[in-house]
């Protein structure tokens, strides 16, 4: 994933400023909220309130005009029984389902237009009071006009009962619509210098869209779909006994996880299941995916963008990991978060490695800093000053691959790396190690022979979707814990993305 450093204008100051403006503006809202009436705050203002939308301020009110007496909604009666009953009241009383509680009829919150409702058992009061008969046709009379005022009544409740319950309808699937939709970015994370002053905050990137992360999770499972169906097919109709435990054990080998982050798997679930008396297959292959959650989760970092200007990125990796097409890749995102970038070409040993970077940079509208036949150290110097120049975000550095066992070759990686840091203050500011996932145990050791020679910041394991197990990560972060920015699983600019310690949990167990 990815943040971005904003660095404060005025150091402490700045930050005590934000975090007072943020108080007093919490307050205000506070004490808004407590002096609006109860009839205003609807379900679906809530949700929106929930959601951080402000709701929509009501238009202005027309100005006062004397009260009009309410009619209730009754069957006219005929004249004479009209001119002995009394004036029937302004405003019914209100009904147990009205949304307003508190308010008297008499005296409607502000905005608001009391809605008049009639229940059933409190329709005969509403009705005029009728005098007694005095003849047995005027009796029959006044009785019907009663019973059509009473049905009259009814209708008009059912109507309103009928209206309020859509009402609650359309709030309940407002409030779920609003909690489908993602969840806020965590809280910025305030910087200090070593005298305690806050600099700057840590704020993170916005969430990808919905349709775009299903897309993502789905080609991620596709991935790891060989390995998935070997794991997950242990525990179909199996009885939890120790022949499970061998079986997941052979299928943990299988997939690249090593025998170290085998082991601890193994024995971490074997103390869950019988801490929490699991005694179902499906139990137990939930028990495995926390704990792999857990294991993976060292490995889920932050890029963070913005610290330095301009940051220096280098690259490093073996023949054929991906190192150039991944510099592709990230440069499209990071200009996807408005960060301007640079290429420098320092594969000057294979063949072509200038036209593929070069194609690269045209295919995003990237400068690319290269020269025929030279040395690598110098083209990674040159890029970064013209970087400065510019006012360059990004400087992303390529290198020739090599092996580790190359021992001249990882000289002269350390080279650039010194030559980096002569050319720009801190850097290399990331080192980051582009690992082939296809290699299985393998890539482990190339992970502890470039961390050791250039301390690497973090990891790009790519080629998830071809023959890989997928179980390297495991291994990785339990001898060699190096942060794992980004996954890839394709050919394609969207994917690489970064890595998810669930997610990747979710692909492999479901």
């Amino acid at each position: 994933m990815f943040s971005f450093f904003k660095r404060f204008k005025s150091g402490g100051n700045k930050a005590a400023e934000t975090s007072a403006a943020s108080t007093e503006s919490t307050a205000a809202e506070s004490a808004q909220s407590l002096d609006a009436p109860e009839s205003l705050h609807s379900p679906i203002d809530g949700a929106a309130a929930q959601a951080g939308i402000a709701p929509a301020q009501p238009a202005a009110p027309a100005p006062a005009s004397p009260p009009q007496p309410v009619a209730p909604a009754i069957a006219p009666v005929s004249a004479p029984a009209a001119a002995q009953a009394p004036a029937a009241p302004a405003i019914a009383p209100r009904s147990p389902l009205s949304p307003v509680e508190n308010v008297e009829p008499s005296e409607p919150a502000k905005g608001h237009v009391p809605t008049l409702v009639v229940p059933a058992q409190s329709a005969p009061s509403l009705a005029p009071q009728i005098a007694p008969e005095r003849s047995g046709s005027a009796g029959s009379v006044e009785s019907v006009e009663s019973v059509e005022s009473v049905e009259s009544a009814e209708s008009v409740e059912s109507v309103e009962s009928t209206e309020l319950v859509e009402s609650v309808e359309s709030a309940e699937s407002a409030e779920s619509a609003e909690s489908a939709e993602p969840t806020a970015p965590p809280p910025p994370v305030v910087v200090k210098d070593v005298h305690g002053d806050a600099i700057g905050e840590i704020v993170a990137a916005p969430a990808p869209a919905p349709a775009a992360k299903r897309s993502w999770l789905s080609r991620l499972k596709a991935g790891l779909s060989k390995t998935s169906a070997g794991l997950t097919g242990i525990f179909i109709g199996v009885k939890v006994d120790d022949n499970l435990f061998e079986e997941l054990e052979d299928a943990l080998l299988m997939s690249d996880a090593g025998v170290e982050a085998t082991a601890f798997l193994i024995g971490a679930l074997r103390k869950k299941v019988k801490a929490e008396r699991l005694t179902e297959g499906e139990q137990v292959k939930r028990a495995l995916h926390d704990l792999l959650v857990e294991l993976l989760k060292p490995l889920e970092q932050s890029l963070v963008l913005g610290r330095e200007a301009p940051l220096v990125v280098m690259i490093a990796g073996v023949n054929g990991a991906g190192k150039t097409t991944s510099i592709g890749k990230l440069a499209k995102h990071f200009q996807h978060y408005g960060q301007s970038v640079l290429l420098a070409a320092g594969d000057t040993f294979r063949a072509a490695a200038r036209e593929q970077l070069a194609i690269w940079g045209e295919r995003n509208n990237v400068a690319v800093v290269s020269q025929e036949n030279g040395d690598p150290a110098a083209v990674v110097f040159d890029a970064v000053n013209a970087a400065r120049a510019r006012k360059i975000d990004i400087v992303m550095a390529d290198t020739a691959g090599r092996l580790p066992t190359q021992l001249h070759l990882m000289e002269e990686l350390k080279k650039i790396k010194r030559v980096l840091g002569k050319a720009a203050e801190g850097a290399p500011h990331e080192v980051l190690l582009v690992i082939d996932a296809n290699t299985g145990q393998n890539a482990l050791t190339q992970v502890k022979a470039f961390d050791d020679a250039l301390q690497l910041t973090g990891l790009i394991v790519t080629k998830l979707d071809g023959t890989a197990k997928g179980g390297i990560l495991a291994a990785i972060a339990r001898q060699r814990p190096v942060p794992v920015y980004f996954i890839g699983v394709g050919e394609k600019v969207e994917d690489l993305q970064p890595f998810s310690a669930r997610e990747f949990a979710d692909a492999l167990l479901g």
